[in-house]
């Protein structure tokens, strides 16, 4: 079984010869990793047995995809972004619009230009399509583009006193996810959109769910629909505690949730599959913030062994993967016991790195 044909027959509910995997690393894990098969950062997915395929074409890019030498190095990306290493992840320290007035904001214009570059990025991901599940990341789709234009601060002021002007900004975000999503899925061969809009904290939503329902809900169906008329899976990625409108993203069309982020209320996996597991599948729940950075090897195999288990319960609905990036702290062997319960040994692991090295001599 190849991992195309493993990941649908997962998300099928059919029978695999092994849970589907896709894991996602802090840079500074993934560069360590690097390090110690001997390959390049790039290949640390394939030498480590990821199944899925896919790159960022939005703004996403801008945060993980360009990964900086050195602390406090910078970039300005096509939106006016400013991103900065900090702790070795691109965080924002300039924000194009914080100190726009309303009537400026309303005159920016998003890198409409720049689409052709930015799906370009797609190119040597669909060389994979034969043997990978293949995705294109369309995120940050609505809110999440809105704030890092505007600020927190400030795109959240606009929202509790500027509603119909937060409503158009809002709008003007979505309509460019949409059109990413519009020739993503005309030009290549996806098996899923993906799309994300991190609108949770740690301890609940950042607005409430009616807020979010009359402002938010409408511009993630349009985008969803576009996957879901090419026939395609509709991923949704959202950080933190968004319980509350888990029903709403399957109304409008979600086939997969992640990250399930385990320590937030209300996002036990067990319970959320328990509860969705027939209309939603997951993709995540293995804990980034306790067990798997802290735990030791055995605490890491037992709590993926239940973890994959019980989210399998009814014969698939879920992909592996951590509830964030895999942290600096988490050593090693606590990230080959993941994998090992997964199936994929820490030998298996190392021959395809070295495979890898033997063709690139």
């Amino acid at each position: 079984m190849n991992s195309k044909e493993r990941v649908h027959a997962a998300l099928r509910r059919q029978p695999v010869d092994r849970v589907p995997v896709f894991m996602w690393f802090h840079p500074q894990t993934a560069l360590r990793l690097a390090q110690l098969l001997e390959i390049p950062v790039s290949r640390v997915a394939e030498a480590m047995g990821d199944d899925i395929r896919q790159t960022w074409v939005n703004n996403n890019y801008a945060m993980e995809g360009i990964v900086h030498e050195h602390e406090g190095a910078s970039h300005v990306d096509f939106w006016g972004v400013q991103w900065t290493r900090i702790e070795g992840f691109n965080q924002i320290t300039g924000f194009p619009l914080v100190h726009a007035t309303r009537e400026e904001a309303l005159r920016y214009h998003f890198p409409t230009n720049h689409i052709p570059e930015l799906l370009q990025r797609m190119r040597p991901i669909i060389e994979c399509r034969q043997d990978f599940f293949i995705g294109c990341d369309v995120s940050p789709c609505v809110f999440e583009m809105y704030w890092r234009l505007r600020s927190m601060e400030e795109a959240m002021l606009d929202i509790a006193g500027a509603r119909d002007f937060a409503g158009v900004m809002l709008g003007r975000c979505a309509d460019f996810a949409l059109q990413l999503a519009e020739e993503a899925c005309t030009q290549f061969p996806l098996d899923w959109l993906w799309t994300g809009d991190d609108v949770g904290s740690q301890l609940s939503m950042l607005m409430s769910p009616e807020t979010w329902r009359k402002l938010i809900k409408s511009h993630l169906r349009r985008i969803f629909a576009v996957g879901k008329s090419q026939g395609l899976w509709v991923a949704y990625h959202c950080c933190g505690a968004l319980r509350p409108i888990i029903d709403d993203l399957i109304e409008i069309g979600m086939d997969v949730l992640n990250p399930v982020q385990c320590n937030c209320p209300g996002m036990d996996p067990l319970e959320l599959k328990k509860e969705f597991g027939t209309d939603l599948a997951f993709m995540g729940g293995v804990d980034t913030q306790g067990v798997l950075p802290f735990g030791t090897v055995d605490d890491v195999r037992r709590a993926t062994a239940r973890l994959i288990a019980g989210m399998t319960r009814d014969g698939g609905g879920y992909i592996l993967a951590a509830s964030h990036a895999v942290p600096p702290e988490t050593p090693n062997e606590n990230i080959f016991a993941v994998y090992a319960e997964a199936g994929i040994s820490k030998e298996e692991i190392f021959d395809r790195a070295a495979a890898i090295r033997a063709s690139s001599m």
